[in-house]
């Protein structure tokens, strides 16, 4: 159950590794900033956004990646090119942690890669990301690979096949336009596309395909379904609903998440304390069966349970 067949490949950046067999590394967590209805924005998004806020956040997030051993990255989200140089540089100049740029159409994306590349930061920038519904596939990856990306995300998607195989059809199809277009990235991996909570499941099976076929990262996106169930606050409030968020994205951290988008950034201290405790329970779990403790030394398990580990060595 714990450990795969294919050798499992790892994606460092920006300081961060993920990747490899199960309980190898932490699940890195990716939480959004100056998304559409984001808090820092004070009244309308062209008239800017609360620097004070947004400072805050990050370093929260830094601060929980110290506490927790879980890293963290920014998902930085923006409507256009003059947004993204805007957010990019304020995030930079705020923290050291790595960063995706996020948008829902090509232009902007690229124009933020492309500033990317003209400040040194492909380093620690993910490009978030090659679709299987871009009308304009080609164009995309070929220009990305003229800019320099390292970092990639795919989004495996197969509507007619909505199981786990239609993930990997998906994943085969993006994957192929890359070598199509002779783009050579660094880092890839893969995001399984959520419709809601219960299918996240799906997520979690088609990574475990894709990482036997590819031994590819993978993740996905259980903030997606989360989000989207408006009942939970009906019925029991913010607590309730939070309690049910915190557990989707615990169970998807054991599920094959080796990177999970949480959602929006203020949910850093509900989530990141769980991703922790879901990554100790499976690291536990892999020792089991495995006899194999992570390789990161800053481990969750390491890190929160210093005391239960040397007893685990001991039985």
């Amino acid at each position: 159950m714990f450990q795969f067949e294919k050798e499992q490949k790892t994606c460092s950046f920006g300081g961060v590794t993920f990747g490899g067999q199960p309980g190898d590394y932490p699940t890195v967590v990716c939480n959004s900033i100056f998304q559409k209805g984001d808090k820092i924005f004070p009244g309308k998004r062209k008239d800017g956004f609360d620097e004070k806020m947004a400072a805050d956040l990050l370093k929260t997030q830094d601060r929980l990646t110290e506490e927790t051993g879980i890293p963290g990255m920014a998902d930085i989200v923006a409507n256009t090119g003059k947004e993204f140089k805007t957010f990019i540089d304020f995030v930079v100049a705020n923290t050291d942690m790595p960063f995706c740029i996020d948008a829902w159409t090509l232009k902007p994306k690229l124009e933020a890669a492309a500033y990317c590349a003209e400040k040194g930061l492909l380093d620690r920038m993910f490009y978030n990301s090659i679709t299987v519904w871009e009308q304009d596939l080609d164009t995309e990856i070929s220009e990305m690979a003229k800019i320099g990306v390292k970092n990639v995300l795919l989004v495996a998607f197969n509507q007619e096949d909505q199981m786990p195989t239609g993930r990997i059809s998906g994943t085969q199809k993006l994957l192929d336009a890359i070598e199509k277009n002779g783009a050579q990235f660094e880092n890839v991996f893969v995001d399984t596309s959520v419709m809601n909570g219960p299918a996240t499941a799906l997520c979690g099976l088609a990574n475990k395909l894709i990482k036997e076929k590819w031994g590819l990262p993978t993740g996905s996106a259980p903030s997606n379904g989360s989000y989207m169930w408006k009942e939970a606050r009906e019925k029991w409030g913010f607590k309730g609903w939070a309690a049910a968020d915190a557990a989707l994205e615990s169970l998807s951290a054991f599920m094959n998440h080796d990177i999970i988008f949480s959602g929006p950034m203020v949910g850093a201290q509900r989530i990141m304390p769980a991703i922790a405790m879901a990554n100790a329970f499976q690291a536990t779990a892999v020792y089991s069966e495995t006899g194999r403790l992570p390789k990161d030394s800053n481990h969750p398990l390491f890190k929160l349970f210093p005391d239960f580990v040397e007893n685990l060595k001991n039985i």
